[in-house]
């Protein structure tokens, strides 16, 4: 039985599809799928409210519902592909998201568009770390960089593609069709996959789940995201609903951390936060990521509703973001570990600092041209961002805890993102509400000025004041987007100091088996 199970798993590892080519492409398109689905929606959010009756704030849980229902299932990979194997569980994730693709296009309330996108981001969860590990099982050892240079390249590129594709689409046929258009390449993707590898062997094991660390972390994360997207609505902590949320929170998460640090397979291994580099560069990529998030979010909302862009112009204006990480992806990799990989993160904190500060600079009389270069030097900082502080998150951990590591971090970075997303845009619309309040003071229907106006416009006070308060209203949302991209920026320059908290060598330990989730 031992000799058996020994030939299995060095046939699993010799596994080699009829055609690589079309493994890796199947492989990356479902994967495409996933990430490009984080920001297609961006762009289409303004036009998505107004279609389905719904507020700027309230549109936003299209985002967050599909990053936290993500980040739950997360954890679960390794438990799902240990008891039904990573091809089934990869192809099923597909087919799913495909399924549920094709209803967030047919919901007919903002509510129906949000419990299909959560279901959505429920069934992708798995699909990134089951993408990495098959991709590097299928190629040679001395090619799996390969491999994973050509994943990370698919985590740049859709996130440019999706601000583009999500404006071309919503302006010339209907927001709709984002989400049809993930049906076909879907269904390709399963079945290409499922081709591809049905002959590849896995060893199923029966593996418990951590239930009581799965259902704590339900509550404990959907209440809090719950109560920061409607603190503003109910009024915060004067509601007995966000008093009930913050309650039920805390002790749900407080009981998950508990639980996670005394069992003995724990959903998430919490105990890795003891090793210094994976506490700071897991600090480092929380925070970076979700200030990163915020401006992807904030920069299509602020050019469409305070700007008057399309939203295919908005995707246009975003774009340039991917053009360095494109381009300098493989270099990056290559050459990175040749200096101290804690200047490198430093260097990518410090320009996408300068890039809020230089974004908080702007007024609403900025060009096309300005926000498009802006972009671009943005994309010189998310190139040297991932990679290093990744590597150093790893670089103290040792066999299977390198997996769990890998695994922790992508599930705190994203639920770190989905509330990040609450918070800013709550900040925005609180930060525009003051402003405009602030602005309003200045305008007196007794000021010379102010009488002049309404006199050249006929005497028409009330057409002088709706022209006014249209005004007010811009410039109090720009000035609100100003203070927001100022506090991202002073953020970004916090991490430098963050990453300064590793300590060298950055170099990966062994992976050890099972290091592919």
């Amino acid at each position: 039985m031992a000799a058996s199970a020994s030939a299995a798993a060095s046939k699993v590892g010799e596994f080699r599809p009829s055609s690589l080519a079309l493994a890796t492409i199947g492989l990356s398109l479902g994967t495409f799928m996933q990430v490009l689905d984080m920001t297609i929606a961006n762009v289409s959010l303004p036009t998505i409210a107004g279609n389905l009756g719904a507020s700027q704030d309230q549109s936003t849980w299209v985002i967050t519902s599909f990053t936290v229902c993500q980040a739950i299932t997360l954890p679960m990979t390794g438990f799902l592909s240990r008891r039904f194997g990573e091809v089934k569980v990869f192809v099923w994730a597909v087919l799913l998201f495909s399924l549920f693709s094709l209803a967030c296009g047919f919901a007919t309330s903002l509510s129906m568009l949000v419990m299909f996108r959560a279901l959505q981001g429920a069934v992708c969860g798995p699909m990134y770390p089951i993408t990495q590990s098959l991709m590097v099982s299928i190629y040679p050892r001395e090619k799996r960089g390969m491999a994973l240079a050509i994943i990370s390249m698919i985590t740049v590129v859709a996130p440019i593609v999706g601000p583009v594709a999500g404006g071309w689409i919503t302006d010339s046929y209907s927001w709709r069709w984002i989400f049809f258009i993930n049906v076909p390449l879907g269904l390709f993707a399963a079945g290409v996959v499922a081709a591809q590898m049905a002959g590849r062997l896995e060893q199923l094991r029966r593996v418990r789940i951590d239930w009581v660390g799965v259902a704590t972390l339900i509550l404990g994360v959907g209440a809090l995201q719950i109560l920061l997207d409607k603190g503003n609505e109910l009024d915060w902590f004067h509601s007995k609903v966000i008093v009930i949320l913050a309650i039920v929170a805390l002790i749900s998460l407080t009981i998950w951390v508990i639980w996670e640090l005394t069992d003995d397979a724990p959903l998430v291994d919490l105990r890795l936060f003891r090793h210094r580099n994976f506490a700071a560069g897991t600090l480092a990529l929380i925070l970076g990521f979700a200030l990163f998030f915020s401006i992807a979010l904030m920069l299509p909302l602020w050019l469409q509703n305070t700007l008057g862009y399309t939203a295919m112009w908005s995707g246009l204006a975003a774009a340039p973001l991917g053009v360095i990480p494109v381009l300098t992806t493989f270099w990056v990799g290559k050459y990175a570990n040749r200096v101290d990989l804690r200047w490198l993160a430093a260097l990518a904190f410090a320009v996408m600092g300068f890039v809020c500060f230089r974004f908080g600079s702007f007024t609403t009389d900025v060009s096309f041209a300005a926000v498009a270069i802006t972009e671009l030097i943005m994309g010189a900082g998310v190139a040297l961002f991932f990679m290093p502080v990744l590597t150093i998150l790893l670089s103290d951990l040792e066999g299977q805890e390198v997996a769990e590591g890998s695994g922790s971090a992508t599930f705190l970075r994203t639920v770190g993102a989905s509330f990040a997303v609450s918070i800013v845009t709550y900040l925005w619309a609180r930060g525009g509400v003051a402003s405009h309040a602030n602005l309003v003071e200045h305008i007196n229907p007794f000021s010379p000025e102010v009488r002049d106006h309404i006199e050249a416009m006929g005497g028409q006070l009330q057409y002088y004041a709706a022209g006014i308060n249209r005004v007010i209203t811009q410039q109090a949302t720009q000035i609100s987007f100003n203070q927001i991209m100022d506090g991202l920026g002073f953020g970004f320059m916090i991490l430098i100091a963050v990453v300064w908290l590793a300590k060298p060598p950055f170099i990966a330990k062994s992976r050890g088996p099972g290091a592919g989730h």
